[in-house]
């Protein structure tokens, strides 16, 4: 990994999972690390701000507090986000609004914030978190796949805004990662008997996916790689397998590609 030094990198949902693993290994490149998230977190070299992302008044007091201390920020790793499941059927409204403020909201928020500070300094990495359910939806985590699928046209429209400036951005797609994560969704078999079992078969198929996933390590590695390189593609899948399934979905049918997932996760 290429080494930058007193290079400052902000990472939310940094506590814990992916965003740990991330920011400890912006660490041992060189980089001075904050990260933002609700909870307290002690990390060797890594700065904890207590910070709530669909917090307006939170996300800039707490870019304030880091600008005043370094007087810029050079990576942004959007990561803060969870995950629910259930029928999209019945899925509460206020269920999905509420996932979509930490998911989607929480990243225009902290973005919002640092971004002109980006432009004016005329550099700058901005690196989303999304998965690969944003290019292939998994059945019962409708509303995860559409929060995920939003930052993915968020950040590809961002990067044409924002090139002329010297700031890029891109999206890295992670698939099946061994974390917290997993037992931290918020799950609802709401309907399982209207739908013959199938939610709490499919929650119980991804699941133990993802228990069997790639080690966060990996995936922090690669999604630090990815924030300290001059130019990246606006979207990239972790894991040989994800970039695969990634590619197979742009040359097969959408029908095809929709029946082939029905049959894995349709439960």
């Amino acid at each position: 990994m290429r080494k930058i030094e007193h290079a400052v990198a902000v990472v939310s949902g940094g506590s814990s999972g992916i965003g740990m693993a991330t920011a400890q290994a912006l660490r041992r490149a060189g980089c001075r690390v904050y990260e933002f998230s609700r909870r307290e977190s002690r990390q060797e070299g890594v700065c904890h701000v207590c910070c709530d992302v669909t917090d307006v008044a939170q996300v800039v007091g707490a870019v304030e507090f880091v600008l005043s201390r370094e007087g810029k920020i050079d990576v942004l790793v959007n990561n803060a986000g969870f995950g629910i499941s259930g029928a999209a059927e019945f899925t509460a409204s206020q269920d999905a609004h509420r996932l979509m403020e930490v998911n989607l909201f929480g990243m225009v928020n902290l973005t919002t914030a640092v971004l002109p500070h980006m432009r004016r300094a005329g550099r700058g990495r901005i690196v989303n978190v999304s998965s690969v359910a944003a290019v292939l939806p998994i059945p019962f985590q409708a509303w995860y796949s559409v929060s995920k699928a939003s930052i993915n046209a968020y950040t590809m429209a961002l990067a044409n805004e924002v090139r002329p400036y010297g700031v890029g951005v891109c999206a890295v797609m992670p698939g099946d990662i061994c974390t917290g994560f997993t037992a931290a969704r918020q799950k609802s078999c709401a309907g399982d008997e209207e739908y013959g079992g199938r939610i709490a078969r499919s929650v119980s198929r991804m699941e133990r996916d993802e228990e069997n996933g790639m080690a966060p390590e990996a995936a922090g590695r690669f999604i630090a790689r990815t924030a300290l390189r001059r130019s990246a593609k606006p979207l990239r899948a972790i894991g040989f397998s994800y970039k695969c399934f990634c590619l197979i979905n742009k040359l097969l049918p959408a029908r095809l590609i929709n029946f082939l997932l029905g049959v894995l996760y349709g439960g």
